[in-house]
């Protein structure tokens, strides 16, 4: 790990240098001489869609320039959002505004839940589809409103979710038939009143039909699929009948190892990963461990959080095993502390993108060495940030001078320092312990302006002027 470990702090550490001190940037004097080009106008703006402090005032007004750049809608729905401001989207004429706050997770449930009578339909339907996605609770009254839709869509859609029996049955005498199959439940039919079961074991439509059947088949007890005998299934011809036999419990362990030599790879990986197997067992297959991710064995993604489960994955001399407990979300301290010392890569990559508990020292060396797609994800991670990192401002390494922002106590000082780093700048200016001068002064700058703007230290009152000086109106309604 290098100069990564060099005395570093052992006080853990969170993200938190992105709280606001208020009394670090007060209200900004903006100069009546500041340039006021077009372009210059144009980033702020950009710069404002992209401030996670934007108050719901200035989000309004935001809200009714024409030519926002393109990724406004991602924005919308990726935004940091409260009750104000969820209501100011769900209460916006653009029809766009309203199906983006239906796909934001941080929107207020019950503030959303307006959006179950709205007057667009492509809103009610995404609304519908996402209501309860994200984890978020599906306020009452809400699917039974959907499922009274004039959209059968809608409709169909609301089957997807626990509703009371009468909704359902309204729903399984539909006058469409793709809202009829959806509506059509086990624990619905033997509810049903016996004139409604027999039009839908009539139904004209095949979808509703089949629905039927697809619940309640004609035999009273469904004949199961027989099973070839084990000892057939590892000699079948087909290496992939043979690698379910390899890594299918059912199967006894002493007939899974006739496998051992077998020419196909993935046959041999199959059984490698059984559980029953010991050590010297395993390590006596031939497998090839394949590049790229791969899909954890059944037993550690039913049991991993077992404690011994995921000690004897641990200390396996099989490494894909390794990686697989790696992916659990927590994990007993002497667990994390075998794989964050583990001579793979990809187990440590592994422990830090998915395992709370990962090392601080770990999740630095991963940000700064990986650079596959989630190499930026491992910022958030509750280790990741800590006191000390400010020494690493000056280090040739960019990610390890973006990680120096991450230093809970470093102060003004680091920001400026950093403001102008061809790779890290743009951070810096975002920053909030940025001093109040100069973030006025960044605002006139064209190759800053934006940055400057998207600051969440910026005072609302000089969000407003900004966007009274761009020629941006104030609502009526706007606060």
């Amino acid at each position: 790990m290098g100069d990564v470990h060099e005395d570093l702090d052992e006080r853990a550490g969170r993200q938190d240098h992105l709280d606001v001190d208020p009394d670090l940037n007060p209200d900004l004097d903006l100069n009546p001489d500041l340039d006021l080009n077009p372009d210059l106008a144009q980033e702020w703006l950009r710069g404002l869609t992209l401030n996670h402090a934007l108050p719901a005032s200035v989000l309004a007004r935001l809200l009714t320039v024409e030519g926002l750049p393109a990724y406004v809608s991602f924005w919308l729905a990726q935004c940091s959002l409260d009750r104000e401001k969820t209501a100011v989207l769900v209460g916006s004429p653009q029809v766009e505004h309203r199906r983006n706050v239906a796909e934001n997770p941080a929107a207020d449930v019950d503030v959303l839940a307006r959006l179950a009578r709205d007057p667009e339909p492509r809103v009610r339907f995404v609304y519908a589809v996402l209501m309860g996605d994200f984890g978020r609770r599906v306020p009452d009254g809400v699917p039974e409103i959907l499922a009274g839709d004039s959209e059968a869509k809608v409709r169909r859609t609301a089957a997807r979710w626990p509703l009371p029996v009468p909704v359902r049955a309204r729903l399984a005498q539909d006058e469409d038939a793709s809202v009829r199959a959806a509506a059509l439940t086990p624990e619905l039919w033997p509810q049903l009143p016996p004139a409604v079961r027999e039009l839908l074991l009539a139904d004209p439509e095949p979808q509703v039909r089949a629905a039927v059947a697809e619940l309640f088949p004609n035999e009273p007890e469904p004949r199961p699929h027989p099973q070839p005998d084990p000892a057939a299934r590892v000699r079948d011809p087909d290496p992939l009948v043979r690698a379910k036999a390899a890594q299918d419990p059912g199967v006894p362990t002493a007939l899974a190892l006739r496998l051992t030599d077998d020419p196909d790879d993935h046959v041999r990986l199959c059984l490698s990963m059984r559980e029953d197997l010991t050590e010297e067992q395993r390590a006596a297959i031939a497998y090839v461990v394949p590049g790229g991710y791969h899909t954890a064995p059944r037993w550690i993604v039913e049991r991993g959080h077992e404690p011994e489960v995921a000690r004897r994955a641990a200390a396996s001399g099989h490494v894909l095993l390794r990686r697989s407990i790696a992916g659990q979300r927590l994990l007993p301290a002497d667990v994390v502390e075998l794989l964050a010392a583990d001579e793979d890569f990809f187990v440590k990559l592994t422990l830090c993108e998915s395992c709370q508990q990962a090392p601080h020292e770990l999740v630095l060396e991963m940000y700064t060495y990986w650079h596959g797609l989630k190499w930026s994800f491992l910022t958030s991670h509750p280790n990741f940030a800590r006191a000390g990192l400010a020494r690493f401002a000056d280090h040739p390494n960019p990610r390890l001078r973006h990680a120096a922002l991450y230093d809970p106590e470093a102060g003004p000082d680091l920001i400026l320092r950093l403001i102008d780093d061809p790779n890290v700048g743009v951070w810096a200016r975002r920053d909030p312990r940025l001093p109040t001068q100069e973030l006025h002064r960044r605002l006139g700058l064209p190759d800053s302006a934006r940055d400057a703007a998207a600051n969440p230290a910026l005072p609302p009152t000089t969000m407003h002027r900004l966007l009274d000086l761009a020629g941006v109106p104030n609502p009526p309604t706007a606060d």
